[in-house]
């Protein structure tokens, strides 16, 4: 059985048949649930540092700021980088083969947060959890987009994103189910030492190494077909790759831009000589090197990442960083993501601190809130967007929007109210709300690019979810914590409430950026032949 099923309709006025519309299979549909259990996977190994943040941050002396720091971008920055170079291989090597090597990495590296004794230990960790993770995005957005047509993509991977919520829920119940059993079975630290924190890291990690074997089995589809564009990949893609990887790793990237000429090299040093200032500046100013020494590290490499990439392949620097519908749908997202990851991260701290609810129960209640709230967001939210835009051509970008001013209200609700059920109920409707634009984004920025595009697209739309979400959303939260809270017996203690309230002060920039988008995106997306012939795709 071929990998899609063609329909044809007859054309009742001309008595013809008419051109047959290619289809999903049972085996797309299959590959699709399999995508889903790895995304499950990618977002426990992520997201269960959240439960056991209260644990840690203890055990380590560390402080709100550094919580949000380990929580965003710690693991964001390496995540994004890494994601420009994989999402390249993604576009020209076998898709299964790397995330299933992408896949064992990860949770490699998660089981290592296990053995980590001090925060330096944990962040390297996490890195190395962010550069695992990198894989697992352009690779299952490309197999997505080619195993299912332009009509049922976003609800496709709407599904896959489904994941996503799934496993942050998850991760909350299985964390502190962990916790709670290791701690009582060995009160003062069980074998080599390991506390229930430790503990939970190990019993998550270790499982995708087995799942990694079943993601080798998928079939690679062949790229482009369900858009009539027949795609090639690259012939040496693991030079390409190196290439790719040389040109966000300092100090090759100096040499890189050396290389294109003058003005590209004293452009490149004056850029990352502002970012240097930036950064040094928010050290003073905040206290924390970690945070905006990795920030302004990740800005600087994305700088010359696009910079090189403009010379090397101008058509995809066109339909990518040189389309501003592209741009604003990017980042208005990014500002969706920077809450809902910050929300995400801190509920349950904030639940366990704030509200004085017991571990297990605010574990079990958030777990399958955030689980159910962002299954049914994110579905619904991609069903809408799909039904939207065969009606208005931008449609897609009014569910976003909606992913930004729906959950106002109930962080508002939520986050000031002392009541625990309402608490609960307001985190639910807010992660819901939230949600629905994920599937509708995702969509919006495949479909403004060509299909050998969609990995090097991937990454690049992953870079606003995560250099402007999870690295500053988390890390913000925490931040504002630190500098609104007090001192008690000799030890600042955060004030959660105002750090997470501040969360909505962001929704003007994105409800700007989407304005722009809705009017932007239907000219884009006409015109990408046109512009990528202009700027010399052979096509």
């Amino acid at each position: 059985m071929s990998d899609t099923v063609e329909s044809a309709k007859p054309n009742a006025e001309a008595g013809q048949v008419a051109t047959p519309l290619p289809e999903a299979s049972g085996y797309s549909w299959y590959v699709l649930g399999v995508l889903v259990v790895v995304y499950i996977l990618n977002f426990i190994d992520r997201q269960i540092l959240s439960i056991l943040a209260v644990d840690i941050k203890a055990d380590l002396g560390l402080t709100d700021s550094d919580m949000g720091f380990l929580g965003g971008a710690a693991f964001a920055v390496f995540y994004a980088l890494f994601g420009i170079p994989l999402g390249r291989l993604a576009d020209n090597w076998s898709r299964v083969k790397l995330l299933s090597i992408g896949l064992a990495l990860w949770s490699l590296m998660t089981a290592l947060s296990g053995f980590a004794r001090n925060q330096v230990e944990l962040t390297i960790a996490r890195m190395g959890v962010g550069v695992g993770e990198a894989t697992a995005s352009p690779t299952a957005y490309s197999l997505i987009s080619d195993y299912f047509p332009k009509r049922q993509r976003a609800t496709a991977l709407a599904i896959y994103s489904s994941g996503l919520y799934i496993g942050g829920g998850v991760s909350l119940f299985i964390g502190a189910l962990i916790v709670k059993a290791w701690n009582q079975a060995y009160p003062d630290g069980g074998p080599m030492g390991l506390v229930g924190w430790q503990a939970a890291f190990l019993a998550v990690g270790i499982p995708g190494v087995i799942v990694a074997l079943w993601v080798a089995s998928l079939r690679e589809p062949k790229r482009g077909a369900m858009d009539g564009l027949d795609t090639q990949g690259s012939p040496a893609p693991f030079r390409a790759f190196a290439s790719d990887l040389s040109m966000i790793v300092p100090p090759f990237t100096i040499i890189g831009a050396w290389q294109r000429g003058i003005s590209a090299f004293v452009i490149n040093i004056m850029t990352g000589a502002a970012i240097a200032a930036f950064a040094y500046w928010m050290i003073q100013l905040t206290g924390n090197f970690p945070q905006w020494s990795a920030v302004g590290f990740g800005y600087y490499a994305v700088f010359s990442w696009a910079s090189a990439l403009r010379a090397k392949d101008p058509a995809t620097f066109r339909l990518i960083w040189g389309t501003p519908a592209f741009i604003c749908t990017t980042l208005g997202y990014g500002l969706v993501a920077l809450a809902a990851y910050a929300l995400a991260f801190w509920s349950a701290p904030y639940a366990e601190i704030i509200l004085k609810l017991p571990k297990q129960e605010l574990a079990l209640i958030l777990g399958a809130n955030g689980a159910l709230s962002g299954f049914l967001g994110v579905i619904l939210g991609g069903a809408i967007a799909d039904a939207l835009r065969t009606k208005i051509p931008a449609g897609r970008i009014l569910v976003i929007i909606l992913g930004v001013v729906g959950p106002i209200l109930p962080i508002w609700i939520g986050y000031t109210t002392e009541n625990a059920t309402l608490f609960y109920i307001m985190n639910f409707v807010a992660a819901m709300l939230g949600a629905t634009a994920l599937g509708a984004a995702a969509a919006t920025t495949q479909d403004l690019v060509l299909p050998r595009m969609r990995g090097t697209a991937t990454a690049a739309f992953f870079l606003g979810t995560t250099l402007v979400g999870l690295s500053f959303g988390p890390y913000m939260v925490g931040q504002i914590s630190d500098l609104t809270g007090t001192m008690v017996d000799g030890k600042l203690v955060g004030n959660l409430r105002v750090g997470i309230l501040s969360l909505i002060a962001v929704t003007p920039i994105a409800v700007t950026l989407l304005v722009f988008a809705y009017r932007l995106v239907p000219k884009a997306e006409a015109s990408i032949v046109e512009r990528a012939r202009d700027a010399g795709e052979a096509i």
